[in-house]
């Protein structure tokens, strides 16, 4: 690429577009031989030929095709970096998208971000909830910029901070048996009826692979899509459950629940915050990771 002026480049990709060197010198107030010129200079400096010229216009050889690629590549990574240089010139502005499980939202989240909104109010943040898998799979394929999840579920190539850390508890009705237990073990829990989260669910899937870990089954009467809906099915004595700290010890005086330390070292969890090498994020998003989670 370094035989090659970004003005050339530029030309050549109005050509391809074109296909048409007149037309592509026309539609930019450039003379057709000067476009003609670069794109010869190209060529004899690559000893590559870069279009085919035809009766009625041209066509790119296969190394022109590959070249016009890396040039929209080119032009793509030059706006980005036009849009966020402007974010120092005008103010700090932009769209985050975040996924994020069930345990953030509930717990964390919302007051979070709301200062955040009010130390940037022009950023527009886009929040959607999901299991931890998903949220880590949405940061992958890029449909999301920054996830939080479960540190209980492997991130793969991702980029971590810890945002948060909880702790998961068992949650029974007001007359179970295991209310009269200071702590829980699984294996004691495992002798009831449970309530679960939907399928993917970081918390049923610990909770599934810990108790076949000691050769046992989860019997699951009801599952849900939320910690309210597993709350009210507990509180139903429809069977008990796993929950985060912060989703139950709030309810304990307006609902008919208890909540019991589980006794297993894996009941101690982090939130992890994750995000793809952050040189390439925008600048708002950069903002709010350090927000959220900043290096100590």
């Amino acid at each position: 690429m370094s035989d090659y002026d970004l003005l050339s480049l530029r030309l050549f990709a109005l050509v391809v577009e074109a296909r048409n060197i007149a037309r592509a010198a026309r539609d930019n107030n450039i003379a057709a031989s000067a476009v003609s010129k670069r794109i010869s200079e190209m060529e004899a400096r690559t000893n590559v030929p870069l279009l085919q010229r035809l009766r009625d216009g041209v066509e790119p050889t296969p190394a022109g095709q590959a070249l016009y690629r890396k040039v929209k590549d080119l032009q793509e990574l030059l706006s980005r970096l036009d849009v966020e240089l402007s974010e120092y010139a005008s103010g700090t502005k932009g769209l985050i998208r975040i996924v994020a499980n069930t345990s953030s939202v509930t717990q964390f989240l919302p007051e979070d971000l709301a200062e955040f909104v009010h130390m940037y109010p022009d950023v527009k943040i886009e929040l959607r909830e999901e299991t931890s898998a998903r949220n880590i799979e949405a940061v992958v394929n890029g449909s999301a910029d920054i996830a939080i999840f479960s540190g209980h579920v492997s991130h793969g190539s991702l980029d971590t901070r810890i945002y948060r850390r909880d702790s998961l508890m068992v949650v029974v009705p007001v007359d179970h048996p295991l209310t009269a237990a200071a702590k829980v073990k699984l294996a004691d829990m495992l002798e009831f009826d449970q309530v679960g989260l939907q399928e993917g669910s970081s918390i049923q899937a610990k909770v599934i692979a810990e108790a076949l870990n000691i050769d046992r089954k989860v019997r699951f009467r009801v599952e849900v899509l939320s910690f309210d809906a597993i709350r009210r099915m507990v509180e139903a004595g429809l069977g008990i459950a796993v929950l985060p700290q912060g989703a139950v010890l709030p309810y304990l005086d307006s609902m008919a629940i208890t909540a019991i330390e589980l006794d297993e070292p894996w009941a101690s969890r982090e939130l992890l915050l994750g995000y793809r090498d952050m040189s390439t994020l925008p600048v708002v998003c950069r903002l709010l990771i350090e927000h959220l989670a900043p290096r100590l």
